[in-house]
């Protein structure tokens, strides 16, 4: 980098930061801007043009390690790559026109100097959408792994009685980590009964079906009884028109009966007790 921009750049900085905030404010989409207060906008703006400038000056460690903090942060906060990359770009407009007003760029050395900064600014916003790309698969890896396990979750509710309620579509990837969890826990709680509850699903078809039945008999399999429950009146107008054969297992239209039944079948009940405070 010219001596003479990191110079300058150093002894201007707080004004520049200050119109680097305005112009970016004026020239962003309002909702990357709402997202957080002015104060949270403010700080983290200031981290960026600091973050620039120490790229400038400092060890590439320190500066890939404050980047990579960075990254990470502006992914929590939400804002797109397209705001951090025009930022920097941003930034370089402000620091040319504020030379080119203080003189300090000239017809001779205009061309020398637009150069090195250009490649600097190029070589700095590659690293930048590199530590944001991989902050965001790293992010969204993370949330996918997240979703996965909430998304067919077994529930011990009684000894050897396990309930899992399931919600949302069922495609061939959720059917998969639903056969996973069916087996993996029923041996580890040792059930004898298992609740396969589809009061949250939409959409029962063929497939669904298929995939239901599939869990069912890899359940029998290991040992245990699988019941399926929460088939509401539409649901089970649709399995009989698509003539879906449900009948290799128990299916109850409530959680409820459904629990009930599983007592029964590990010979328990729910009794009231009068006279009990």
């Amino acid at each position: 980098m010219n001596k003479m921009i990191f110079e300058f750049i150093e002894a201007h900085k707080l004004e520049m930061l200050n119109e680097w905030i305005k112009t970016t404010k004026d020239e962003n989409d309002d909702r990357v801007v709402r997202v957080v207060s002015d104060q949270v906008f403010n700080s983290t703006s200031r981290e960026f043009v600091d973050l620039i400038i120490a790229n400038i000056k400092g060890t590439k460690d320190d500066y890939h390690s404050r980047l990579k903090e960075f990254a990470e942060r502006v992914v929590r906060l939400g804002w797109p790559l397209t705001f951090v990359s025009k930022g920097l770009h941003t930034f370089g407009v402000i620091v040319f026109e504020r030379m080119e007003e203080a003189g300090a760029i000239t017809i001779e050395n205009q061309r020398k100097i637009f150069r090195e900064f250009d490649e600097w600014l190029t070589r700095t916003n590659i690293e930048i959408i590199g530590i944001y790309a991989a902050t965001w698969e790293k992010t969204v890896s993370l949330q996918k792994i997240a979703l996965q396990e909430l998304s067919a979750p077994l529930i011990p509710v009684f000894d050897r009685i396990t309930v899992m309620p399931l919600v949302g579509t069922i495609d061939t990837e959720r059917a998969k980590q639903i056969m996973e969890n069916l087996l993996k826990g029923a041996v580890k709680h040792r059930s004898e009964v298992v609740l396969i509850d589809i009061t949250g699903v939409p959409v029962v078809d063929t497939m669904v079906a298929h995939h239901i039945i599939q869990a069912a008999e890899a359940v029998r399999l290991v040992g245990a009884k699988c019941m399926l429950c929460g088939i509401r009146p539409e649901i089970a107008q649709t399995i009989v028109s698509l003539g879906i054969d449900l009948t290799q297992f128990t299916t109850k239209n409530t959680l409820q009966k459904g629990i009930e039944t599983a007592l029964e079948l590990t010979n328990r009940k729910i009794v009231n007790v009068e006279g009990q405070n």
